[in-house]
């Protein structure tokens, strides 16, 4: 049998995320890198030379490099959209870490632009390829825990404000929603669907962004409520409660790996609520609150997944991915615009 015939890389960026989602490119045997543009050359040719492949400055030739067949934006928040546009422009089907844009309107520019020129274009939320969300889903759909009744999640890792931080500079697009707060909303998306209604507060920062956000997701039979923040490490887990039971994403949830299930969602909601410090880890022993506990251990980091679903759908000529659609990043978005437009509630 033929060994199928590489993809060739190219990536915008050589910040810590285009590191891990080269690393997790060299976990697939058919993916290589072939091509990586920063403003740096010096960065550029740093990156390259670890992967063997062209090291670029110009843009424009990057893009014009006929050996990339994705490219995948990992730049500031600030460059996604702009970058996303060029690389459509020049018929290249792209990958844009998340968040996609720093605006709906801007999401739906690229799937404007995306359709016009029949390229494929797609957000880096690569938590919705992971394999314990998909278990989830198909539990879901299965009828495991019931009807689906409430998601509740927390993202929150502490951040201090400095100088210079690109998590507190509103330039960059900084600020917890944009850079934690769409994985659960997307997640809750995946599996709710858009919500009829949103609520929602935020906490400012002294730099004017949000140090902490809060959604409230309001669905005709159900309710998610979320959170995300810079200003603690928080139990960084994902609920799903039915009227049957319930499963727990356990943390960090952004990269699964632990799928639990209870029958008792009350029970299930205990154990949410009681952490992870090592108090928590005994009680939930002593109570034995999971029926069952799946592991979906995988090397690297899991962004593996994503990649390989965009060189799948590349490679039989699709245009869109249904497991993550643009008009779920829009709908994100559209979400955190509801929420931030508000007066903030406070600062931190």
């Amino acid at each position: 049998m033929a060994r199928e015939r590489s993809f060739g890389w190219g990536i915008m960026g050589t910040g810590a995320i285009a590191g891990l989602f080269a690393a997790d490119l060299g976990l697939l045997p058919q993916a290589r890198i072939v091509a990586v543009h920063s403003r740096s050359f010096q960065k550029a040719q740093g990156f390259a030379a670890r992967f063997g492949a062209a090291a670029y400055m110009d843009e424009a030739a990057f893009l014009a490099d006929p050996a990339v067949e994705a490219v995948y934006v990992a730049t500031p928040n600030h460059l996604h959209a702009v970058q996303a546009l060029r690389a459509i422009a020049a018929g290249k089907p792209v990958l844009i870490e998340k968040p996609v844009a720093l605006s709906s309107d801007d999401v739906d520019a690229i799937a404007q632009a995306a359709r016009e020129r029949d390229v494929f274009a797609m957000e880096a939320l690569w938590s919705r390829f992971l394999p314990a969300v998909d278990a989830a889903s198909e539990q879901i759909a299965a009828g495991r825990i019931g009807a689906l009744r409430r998601i509740r999640a927390d993202l929150s890792y502490r951040h201090p404000e400095e100088a210079g931080s690109r998590f507190f500079d509103p330039t960059l697009g900084g600020g917890a929603a944009f850079d934690l707060g769409v994985y659960p909303l997307s997640l809750t998306l995946h599996l709710l669907g858009e919500p009829r209604s949103v609520g929602g507060r935020w906490f400012a920062a002294a730099s004017g962004v949000d140090l902490r956000s809060e959604f409230r997701l309001t669905y005709p039979e159900a309710i998610a409520e979320l959170s995300c923040g810079f200003d603690r490490d928080g139990s960084n887990r994902f609920l799903i409660e039915g009227t049957n039971g319930a499963l727990l994403l356990e943390a960090p949830f952004l990269k699964v790996q632990r799928l639990r299930f209870d029958a008792d969602p009350a029970r299930a909601l205990a154990a949410y609520e009681r952490g992870q410090g090592l108090a928590a880890r005994l009680l939930d022993r002593i109570l034995k609150p999971a029926r069952s506990t799946e592991a979906f251990a995988f090397p690297g980091n899991g962004l593996q997944f994503q990649a390989q679903a965009v060189m799948a759908t590349v490679r039989a000529g699709e245009t869109h991915c249904v497991t993550m659609p643009l008009s779920d990043s829009a709908a994100v978005l559209r979400i955190i615009e509801s929420v931030l437009a508000r007066p903030p509630h406070g600062q931190g």
